[in-house]
């Protein structure tokens, strides 16, 4: 397992996201998730990342369980912000020091530890300034509650009004071969030496070839992606095609080649990046570790940069997207 630098904070190149062991994309499976975490473990993986919304705690709780025996080994990455109490249609992004205090300490308690490694704000908020909310963060790192700083889905100049306030350890965004948006941000962090923790790095598994958009679950919230829906899926079931037809070629699945598509990208770029690809399987776990091994020459890049000007349909649908205070 190579390692990378978040800021000043040391990760494994490959990180775990939990998200589904606990809601979104189907039926959860607590045992099976709890052998997925120490399998990760097992096979190097330090950075754990979940959310205190993931579940309504449920995969903090089941994170902690997890890692109980194995707390020395593990960066616990978690998030709060998004309030969901009124429901997913009027879910907002709060950020007031309170409220920054209370998720703090309520994620302590679920997870089961006496801090937090990296503590992530989920989208800038709507109801104060971003520098209040970030200046919140700093006090319980002050306090030892938390370690570094993290902020999800923000532009350039929103990290740069952050890091005047405290450094950012990372920037965690949508990021693979068919969400490119977060490179506008590149260039910030790479000046601030932010590292950046890619989600959903293989499109929310479309890009393995494995999913079939017409038979996710009902509970199943891609099916409210518009990506994973109509004549967006069929032209989107090209691109994962295409990249399938490639990994056969090099004998790799399509999974590895998308991973190994972010970490050469990243190089390319001049930033750190650990990305979180999210699984409830062991076996998976292992096949998505082993494409750390994978070298992309310039040849194959070249045949996969393209890809992401041929990706029908936005990337969020109504219950992801956070709406503007002023519609709530």
């Amino acid at each position: 397992m190579r390692h990378t630098p978040l800021g000043a904070l040391q990760v494994s190149a490959q990180g775990l996201g939990c998200m589904s062991m606990s809601e979104y994309y189907g039926r959860s499976d607590w045992d099976r998730a709890l052998l997925t975490v120490r399998r990760a473990l097992d096979l190097g993986v330090t950075l754990l990342d979940t959310a205190d919304i993931y579940g309504a705690g449920h995969n903090e709780v089941l994170l902690g369980r997890a890692i109980a025996d194995r707390r020395e080994d593990v960066v616990v990455a978690t998030k709060f912000g998004i309030d969901r109490s009124a429901g997913d249609h009027r879910r907002r992004v709060r950020g007031e020091p309170d409220y920054v205090r209370r998720c703090c300490d309520a994620s302590l308690l679920r997870l089961g530890v006496e801090h937090i490694d990296l503590y992530y704000l989920h989208r800038p908020p709507q109801d104060v300034e971003l520098a209040e909310t970030v200046g919140a963060m700093a006090e319980l790192v002050a306090a030892g509650k938390v370690r570094h700083l993290g902020l999800c889905e923000v532009d350039a100049d929103q990290l740069r009004q952050a890091h005047a306030v405290h450094p950012i350890a990372a920037v965690q965004s949508e990021y693979s071969l068919w969400s490119r948006g977060v490179e506008a941000v590149v260039p910030a962090m790479a000046e601030l030496g932010v590292g950046l923790v890619p989600y959903a790095p293989l499109g929310r598994g479309f890009l393995t070839g494995k999913v079939d958009p017409g038979s996710l679950r009902e509970n199943d919230s891609r099916r409210t992606h518009p990506r994973f829906q109509g004549d967006h899926a069929a032209t989107n079931r090209r691109l994962a095609e295409t990249v399938g037809t490639l990994a056969a070629q090099m004998g790799i699945t399509g999974a590895q080649l998308a991973l190994a598509w972010v970490y050469a990208r990243s190089r390319q770029l001049g930033i750190s990046a650990a990305p979180i690809p999210g699984t409830s399987s062991p076996e998976h776990v292992a096949e998505n570790v082993a494409a750390l091994t994978v070298p992309l020459d310039d040849t194959v890049l070249a045949r996969l940069d393209p890809l992401a000007r041929e990706v029908s349909g936005e990337r969020h649908g109504a219950l992801q997207a956070v709406r503007p205070l002023a519609e709530l």
